[in-house]
Order: structure tokens, then C-alpha cells, then sequence
């Protein structure tokens, strides 16, 4: 296929070159440092500024994004950071959300101001909270949607409009979505970043980010020897492998999410449900009108006390309690019973949230051990 433009086609052949590649269907791994002179025509000198395997994976991966270019990283925090100090310097002022990925509050809150770099986390993340927080030295919209736990929606368009008027750099973390259900650069975002441990690579045996944004802002981030963090190229390979994957896999967890969320929305010991897929949810019509899906990942309250709710756990026998998201597994973790108060107050985590991530197992089994274990309240 010569010039692939549809998602699926994208995932499954942009980048492939049959006859370069000897006939081979899978393209190699070129797990090597160095290219040697005699062929630095071909553009490759050094894997960590460029390889042929990881190349492949930056061609798709800035396709599906609608992106000039794309880096790719040893991590979803790795493409953060990079990208961060590759946009700001002392003196400098981000506008963000609380609620963001808690270990890049913890980033711009602790890290970053050790450089001289300030930090505004705002509560909910309205275009007219942003403004209010806009100073002469602010350089950055730093943005999540749907955010992180809550997964409430930001409005991404109003948000890129302000911050032109106002010369000032977006960038979201585009996780939750994939390029599948949500292109914010098209909605004037300038860069999108993404922990591609999650959706985009999920077997559950590969950890990587990427960064997408025009040739210039790439260029940059690829020059930095502060950005030293890049892919390994089997890593790369392991991802060019599960992007043939991803619009059947992300249908099915969409699918999946929509039975869980109409299970818990009817179930009488469920509170609240955080979810913008449901119809129901606050952040719905947003969502709707600037993505095209919605994945697996959502949270809930239950009506009752922790020592119940750490019942509910304990009885879930499908759902394995952990970190990390968006695999064929289904997981679920407690952000919301912790006793810090500090960090429910800056993260908009109300208390007792649960968060589950839906994964590819049949929806009836995951809806009859979420059924089991409510039982227990």
C-alpha cells in the first residue's frame, strides 16, 4: 500500500518497505548504536538520535495524529519531561491542572521549580480558569482530557485559542483517547504526548512514550542532549507490532466500558460514576463534539464506608488490583481512599474514588465479578 491515510491502514502498513526490507512482511530490528559513514546517506548516525526500526513506529504514530513528526521515548514520563524542557527555561510559568498525572504535578511542582520554573494547578480546568492564571512569564498550557482519575473533559478548542491570542505553548497528554478517538492538533493543540505503555502498545510487555508536533518542535526535541531517553529498538518493534491491533482492540474496549458503565450506573450501591462515554456524564456533550470514542478507563464512588469499599476489593476475583492501564487485562486501583488529604484537595479526587480499567475479557464476566463483589457491601 503506497500512501496509507485511514487509521487502520496506518497502523498496519504505513512505513512497511517490502522490497528494502527483502520481502519480509515484519520489518527487522535494527538493534544497533551506530551506522557507520559510509552510509550516513541514508540519514542514520546514531540510534539515539535516529534508527531505522523506531523510525517506522515515528512515521505511524505522527500519521495518526495528523503530526509533521514524532520522537519516541523510554517511557510516557520520558516524552513529558523532554517535552517540557524543551519548551521551558527559568523563569518561565505552566498553567495546568491539579488533577493532571500525579507524577507530573510532582514534576512541575517540585522538580521543575528547583530551575526556577512556577507552576499554576488549577481545580477544574475551564477556559476562564485559565485565563485568570495567565501572567506575563506564562509559557505553557500543560492539559489532560478526559483528565486523569475524574476524567473530566477540557475544551480543547477554547483552550488552543486562548493560548494563541496569548503566545502561549499547549500540550496534552492524549493517553486516555489514542489517536483513534481523539486528534487534539487538529483542534490547535500543539504538541501531543503519549504514554504509549498504555493503549497504543498493551500487551503488557513494553513501556514507551512518544511525542507528536510539527518537524521543528521534533527536530528540537531529537537534537536536545537532555533527551537522551530514547526508545530501544525492539521496544520500537514490540510497538509496530501491537498498532496492527489497536482499532479492533479499542473497539472492544469501548464496547466493553459501555456495558461496565450501564451496569454501574443502575447498580444501587454505585454513587457516582466518572465516565464520558455515558450520556449522563457532566463532560459528555464536550467530548462528543471533539472526539469520535471513548476507551476503557473510568472511576466510580460507592455509598458506603472504606472498611466496605476495601471488601469490594478484596472479593473481585477478574479485576486484579495495580498500577498502570489500558491493557487486555482488567485492573482497578483505589486513588481515593487514601488518608492524604493534601492530595485529594490538589488532585479533585473525591474520597473513595475507585478506578478500573476495562479490558478485552468477555463483558459478562467482568459485569458478574463487579456483581460479586458489590454483594459484599
Amino acid at each position: 500500500m503506497k500512501k496509507p491515510v485511514r487509521p487502520a491502514d496506518i497502523c498496519a502498513h504505513l512505513g512497511d518497505d517490502y522490497e528494502k526490507q527483502l520481502g519480509a512482511i515484519i520489518p527487522p530490528i535494527y538493534q544497533n548504536t551506530v551506522f557507520t559513514r559510509k552510509t550516513a546517506s541514508y540519514g542514520y548516525t546514531y540510534s539515539r538520535m535516529n534508527n531505522p526500526t523506531n523510525e517506522i513506529l515515528e512515521k505511524k504514530l505522527a500519521a495518526l495524529e495528523g503530526a509533521e513528526d514524532a520522537r519516541v521515548f523510554s517511557s510516557g514520563m520520558a516524552a513529558i519531561t523532554s517535552a517540557l524542557l524543551s519548551v521551558l527555561k527559568t523563569g518561565d510559568h505552566v498553567v495546568t491542572t491539579g488533577s493532571a498525572y500525579y507524577p507530573v504535578v510532582v514534576f512541575l511542582r517540585d522538580e521543575a521549580a528547583r530551575f526556577g520554573i512556577s507552576a499554576t494547578f488549577l481545580k477544574n480546568g475551564s477556559p476562564e480558569e485559565f485565563k485568570a492564571a495567565i501572567k506575563p512569564e506564562t509559557k505553557l498550557f500543560y492539559l489532560e482530557s478526559p483528565v486523569s482519575n475524574t476524567f473530566r473533559v477540557l475544551d480543547l478548542r477554547a483552550l488552543a485559542k486562548l493560548a494563541r491570542e496569548n503566545g502561549i505553548t499547549t500540550m496534552i497528554d492524549n493517553t486516555w483517547a489514542t489517536p483513534l478517538y481523539q486528534n487534539p492538533l487538529s483542534l490547535g493543540i500543539d504538541y501531543c504526548i503519549h504514554s504509549a505503555t498504555k493503549y497504543l502498545g498493551r500487551h503488557g510487555d513494553v513501556c514507551a512514550g512518544a511525542v507528536m508536533s510539527g518537524a521543528e518542535n521534533i527536530k528540537k526535541l531529537r537534537e536536545s542532549s537532555a533527551n537522551g531517553a530514547m526508545l530501544d529498538p525492539f521496544a520500537a518493534w514490540l510497538l509496530i507490532r501491537s498498532l496492527r491491533s489497536l482499532g479492533p482492540r479499542m473497539a472492544r474496549h469501548g464496547e466493553n466500558a459501555r456495558k461496565v458503565a450501564d451496569f454501574l450506573l443502575r447498580h444501587e450501591k454505585v454513587k457516582e460514576l466518572f465516565w464520558p462515554g455515558a450520556g449522563s456524564d457532566p463532560g459528555h456533550k464536550l467530548a462528543a463534539s471533539q472526539m469520535s470514542g471513548f476507551s476503557g478507563l473510568m472511576s466510580f464512588t460507592l455509598d458506603t464506608d472504606k472498611k466496605n469499599a476495601y471488601e469490594f476489593l478484596k472479593r473481585l476475583d477478574v479485576f486484579e488490583e495495580g498500577p498502570s492501564w489500558g491493557g487486555f487485562e482488567s485492573l482497578i486501583s483505589a486513588p481515593g481512599m487514601t488518608d492524604n488529604e493534601e492530595y485529594l484537595e490538589l488532585t479533585s479526587i473525591p474520597k473513595g474514588l475507585i478506578r478500573i480499567s476495562v479490558g478485552l475479557e468477555d463483558a459478562g464476566t467482568l459485569i458478574a465479578d463487579l456483581e460479586q463483589g458489590l454483594s459484599a457491601i
